[in-house]
């Protein structure tokens, strides 16, 4: 294998949702942006499999306006600095991987390009690392190339691959004969016993061959990104493509638009463990696994119980004489479903939107902000009692209420607090009150995250009684 390659423009895809993993990804906070398997969350595990620089440029992410800041601010948490691109509209992967592309293209002209789904876990990087190196070989030449895996099981919830050919002399380097969507069981036995491989659904070209690829299968998904990309707008360090543009665009995967398509594809067979932990039993397959098959992520204690996993987010979860099952507990949700069933739980975020708890589909009692986050620990008739923590280096929006007071509680750090025209400095275990209609703001002028208690009472809570007078993050 040649191991001397052309930097690799690397390009992580974090724009989904992920329901099936309800109640851990919400809208607001879906799966990539999530601790799902380990201590860093998918999309962090990502940025660290291509944080080589002697193989990777600097990575592109290609997300959406309400995940801008939760994205540049995990991958300042593992150092690994990337350009945010926003998508201004939801037009699926094809949209997505031609601005991905005619980007790329505009650093270097034929570039190569590695897109790679931002909410997949990887357990090999090596020899991942080495499949990237393969299929930048065949790139160079022109191909299209795709990730394939040799399946465990007769899967119904991936695509398959029928690899043709080898390349280069090389057996694990081959033409594609034919790519088949999730097939029904039979068929998926047929194509595990014919040799066929996974489709990962990661893909490594030149920047030039995908945009000529575009041009040929999908050319008003390129003219209208190619505009998008031409009257982008750089908005606090974020690169925002031009909305109307980006709206032409029609909605279709990479995979209908053009991989299904193009004559120019090749497929590396990667010897690495994956998953796209699609489901909560995907996420029980690759965890560790204690006495009796059982997989405990967070807090869990099992007694006389097997093959289930236990996945708990701050709150002690016990499981005694079950089997196969799978228990998901929240600060504010709980989710208990045989393993056999997860796929299901997607239906079941279905019927919680058209219900009384829409809420807990959408987001988690923490709500991340661009300058730290805010949890809920209380509430009653007329009053919310909540826990802030402020980064250092940043503030909340000048702002003022009209149907509710507050009072901060400062825990930890040193708070500047502005009211109207007087400005104060409070430090731990010192409080203020603001009366209704004042504006004021909170800033961490300190070196450690500032931390306090807001208790609010009022007739009205709702977020339309923030009234932002400037804000730092040019939010509405």
């Amino acid at each position: 294998m040649n191991e001397q390659v052309r930097k690799i423009t690397p390009v992580l895809l974090a724009g989904g949702a992920g329901s099936r993993l309800w109640p851990v990804s919400r809208d607001q906070l879906p799966k990539q942006f999530q601790p799902l398997v380990g201590e860093l969350s998918t999309y962090q595990q990502t940025l660290k499999r291509v944080g080589d620089k002697s193989l990777y440029d600097e990575p592109l992410v290609i997300t959406n306006e309400d995940f801008r800041f939760f994205a540049r601010r995990q991958a300042e948490e593992v150092d690994l600095p990337a350009t945010v691109v926003l998508e201004p509209a939801r037009r699926d992967s094809a949209a997505a991987m031609a601005a991905a592309a005619v980007l790329a293209d505009r650093r270097e002209k034929g570039s190569l390009v590695l897109a790679l789904a931002a909410d997949h876990v990887v357990m090999d990087e090596d020899l991942f690392a080495d499949a990237v190196r393969l299929g930048a070989e065949a790139a160079e030449q022109g191909n299209i190339v795709v990730f394939g895996l040799t399946p465990t099981e007769p899967r119904t919830s991936y695509g398959y691959i029928n690899a043709g050919e080898s390349l280069n002399g090389n057996p694990d380097l081959c033409s594609v004969e034919a790519f088949v969507e999730k097939p029904d069981e039979e068929r998926a036995v047929s194509y595990v016993e014919k040799g066929y491989l996974w489709n990962s659904g990661n893909f490594l070209f030149r920047s030039d061959i995908m945009i000529e690829e575009l041009q040929n299968y999908a050319p008003d998904i390129l003219k209208a990104v190619e505009a998008a990309v031409e009257n982008h707008e750089s908005d606090l360090g974020f690169l925002r493509l031009h909305k109307e543009s980006f709206e032409a665009s029609p909605k279709n995967s990479i995979d209908y638009a053009v991989i299904e398509n193009t004559k120019r594809m090749a497929v590396v067979r990667g010897h690495f463990r994956w998953s796209d932990i699609g489901s909560w039993d995907a996420i029980w397959e690759i965890a560790d696994k204690h006495n009796d098959r059982n997989a405990i992520e967070g807090q869990g204690v099992l007694l006389d119980s097997e093959g289930c996993l236990v996945h708990s987010n701050g709150i002690l979860t016990t499981v005694v004489g079950a089997k196969d099952l799978v228990v998901v507990a929240t600060k504010d949700a709980v989710l208990v479903t045989p393993k056999d069933r997860v796929q299901e739980v997607k239906g079941l975020v279905e019927s919680l939107k058209d219900g009384d708890h829409s809420l807990k589909t959408e987001r988690h009692k923490r709500a991340y902000r661009p300058w730290g986050h805010i949890e809920q620990t209380d509430s009653g008739p007329r009053y919310r009692v909540s826990h802030l923590k402020v980064e250092p280096g940043h503030r909340i929006s000048l702002q003022q209420h009209y149907h509710r007071s507050e009072h901060w509680i400062i825990v930890r750090g040193t708070a500047t607090v502005t009211i109207e025209d007087e400005t104060r400095l409070l430090t731990e275990n010192e409080s203020i009150y603001i009366p209704i209609g004042k504006s004021h703001r909170l800033a961490n002028d300190g070196q450690i995250p500032l931390e306090l208690i807001e208790i609010q009472t009022g007739s009205y809570f709702g977020e339309d009684d923030i009234i932002r007078l400037h804000d730092d993050y040019k939010r509405e």
